[in-house]
């Protein structure tokens, strides 16, 4: 297979940090790689050198002749005065032989498919994540031997997202990908780089197999060290006895102990990222809402949303680019006002609200002050933490703390915003796309996090993995209703999957209705889990009051034995808490009930 490109002995720096240091690469044509590695560490670089827009320090990036290459940056460039149409056509040059009325029909079906109805509007209206479909258009409608893609499921909904993913593994030729989407990374290539420290290490396998093959290499360099150390001990010791320093065999084996001297030369380790657990106590009213009416500008996004939020809840919201997601986070945050309804929060509870983009910072603050700008220190697990010592533990060392915050690169900005959250203590956080522009590591560590975190959890996500991961159940925007899906993102989709097999039967049978029954397939019902909760929910509470009546007696009873008694009251507390849970979800159950009968009538 004839060679794309190949990197010989190429070298980058930034600053200090070294990028690339001696990389040697080769991509065939044909190629599906997925790049992955850590934020900063040279992924996007590496693209920019592939498309042409950035010269290595050292070394050749060799190109075949005649390649024609589509190149998709984080932050493309577009003209503010063009329509749409008008810069998706004009952000790659025009082929030879084209024909332009089938590239401008191309890129106007892809608009469309992408969420945009009026085909003429100005670019210079669209926010940044319409501003990325718009080129990413550009990149698609016009045919290139080579695709690079810097991040593009960034800023687009999960609809998006599975229509770029079926496309990309339609798509023939070569393909070149920088992701955190771990089921595209998992479904979309065959080869995977894995950038960092300076090196580009080539894995040819899927992303599952990465994972196995980085850790078993990982592995054995861990044992080819061992043995090294081991070897060398027994060396340095026949050194230090004195070598004959004329013998051919002993200046052979001092040479060889030099090399082993090398050979042992660890590399500093890895900073790794641990998010500790900083959450204040949550008391038992947590925050509810009745009849709430989210909107914008006059215009009613969600409409007649009511829910109680639990202590523990993991509640996943999802919907189309411009549903509400965002609004409906702001109003619960008390950002905007909303347009009906009642919002009600607990006197304990605090709020962590992750926008989707970062809060402007001055850019000569240092790190270390916009750390202490929330907090000079927080309590964890792990005792008193300085502002410093949480800096560190969220991966900037002592020695970069002192720096501006301009120097920091996308994703080290969404990482110190998450630290600043964290800092303040919050019981309940609201998430809104958390994992824009994270690594995997981070995304990693970040969901281990919130499986632990004390509290309850609201997250709008595009990305299907964090959703299966993290939420217990998801709230889906459909023509301005939050309609509730039992568990993670497949289950939606699942539920959707069987929805669309269902309904053409449905739509045959129900051409004749019945007298004295509902026409409507959309009527209010319980999902299974809301059912059997509802037909338990009395005996449930007449169990835990029961429960306390008893532990109360058996308090007086053993009054005097104060081992006894503190673990009664221990567990006193606790079935307290249960049976607050258990009145609170009664509550919703019961109003919900009322609302299916009215709706039935």
């Amino acid at each position: 297979m004839a060679c794309a490109f190949q990197l010989m002995d190429v070298s980058l720096h930034y600053s200090e940090k070294d990028l690339l240091n001696h990389v040697n690469l080769t991509i065939s044509d044909g190629d599906r790689i997925g790049v992955v590695g850590r934020n900063g560490a040279g992924k996007s670089t590496l693209l920019r050198l592939l498309a042409g827009h950035e010269e290595p320090d050292k070394g050749e990036v060799s190109v075949r002749r005649n390649l024609s290459i589509a190149y998709l940056p984080q932050t493309p460039a577009l003209h503010d005065d063009d329509t749409i149409t008008q810069a998706a056509l004009a952000y790659l040059p025009a082929r030879p032989g084209e024909i332009a009325e089938a590239a401008a029909y191309e890129a106007q079906t892809i608009l469309t498919q992408l969420g945009f109805a009026d085909l003429n509007t100005k670019v210079g209206t669209l926010s940044g994540g319409q501003r990325m479909r718009v080129a990413l258009a550009g990149v698609l409608c016009r045919e290139s031997d080579v695709l690079l893609l810097d991040e593009p499921t960034n800023h687009i909904d999960l609809d998006m997202a599975q229509w770029l993913e079926d496309r990309l593994m339609a798509r023939k030729g070569t393909l070149i990908v920088v992701t955190h989407d771990r089921y595209l990374l998992e479904r979309a290539f065959n080869r995977i780089l894995n950038v960092g420290g300076g090196r580009v290490d080539s894995y040819q396998t899927t992303y599952a197999g990465y994972l196995e093959e980085r850790a078993q290499r990982e592995e054995m360099e861990a044992a080819t060290l061992r043995k090294n150390k081991s070897l060398y001990r027994k060396e340095l010791a026949w050194i230090r006895r004195g070598a004959q320093a004329r013998s051919t065999k002993a200046k052979g084996r001092i040479d060889r102990f030099d090399a082993l001297t090398e050979a042992i030369q660890e590399a500093p380790p890895e900073e790794t990222l641990a998010m500790k657990s900083v959450a204040s106590r949550l008391g038992r009213k947590i925050i509810s809402w009745d009849h709430l009416n989210v909107a914008v500008g006059g215009n009613t996004l969600i409409r007649d949303f009511s829910y109680t939020l639990l202590r523990d809840d993991r509640m996943g919201i999802i919907g189309s680019n411009g549903a509400g997601k965002t609004t409906l986070l702001r109003t619960l945050c008390g950002e905007i006002p909303a347009e009906s309804g009642v919002i009600e929060i607990g006197d304990t509870v605090k709020i962590g609200y992750f926008a989707q983009h970062c809060p402007k910072l001055d850019p000569d603050t240092r790190i270390i002050d916009a750390v202490r700008d929330v907090a000079v220190h927080v309590y964890t697990p792990d005792g008193d933490l300085s502002a410093s010592q949480m800096a560190e533990t969220f991966l900037f060392p002592s020695h970069m703390q002192y720096q501006k915050v301009s120097s920091l690169s996308g994703g080290e900005m969404r990482r110190l915003y998450l630290l600043r959250i964290l800092m303040a203590a919050p019981n309940v956080l609201i998430l809104d796309e958390p994992t824009n522009d994270l690594d995997l590591e981070t995304l990693n560590v970040l969901e281990d996090y919130l499986d632990s975190f004390q509290g309850a959890i609201i997250a709008v996500s595009h990305d299907r993995y964090f959703l299966d991961r993290v939420t217990q159940h998801l709230f889906a925007i459909e023509n301005g209703a939050m309609v509730p899906y039992i568990g993670g993102y497949q289950s939606y989709l699942d539920a959707h999957n069987e929805d669309a097999t269902v309904r053409p039967k449905l739509e045959k049978t129900e051409q004749k209705p019945t007298v004295g029954r509902s026409n409507s397939n959309s009527a209010l019902k319980f999902t299974f889990k809301e059912q059997r909760d509802f037909d338990t929910i009395d005996e449930t509470i007449a169990s835990l009051e029961e429960k306390l009546e008893n532990l109360a007696k058996e308090l007086e009873d053993n009054s005097s034995n104060y081992a006894r008694v503190t673990e009664l009251m221990q567990l006193q507390e606790e079935t307290q808490q249960q049976l607050d849970e258990a009145m609170e979800r009664w509550m919703y159950l019961q109003e919900k009930y009322e609302q299916i009968q009215v709706s039935k009538q």
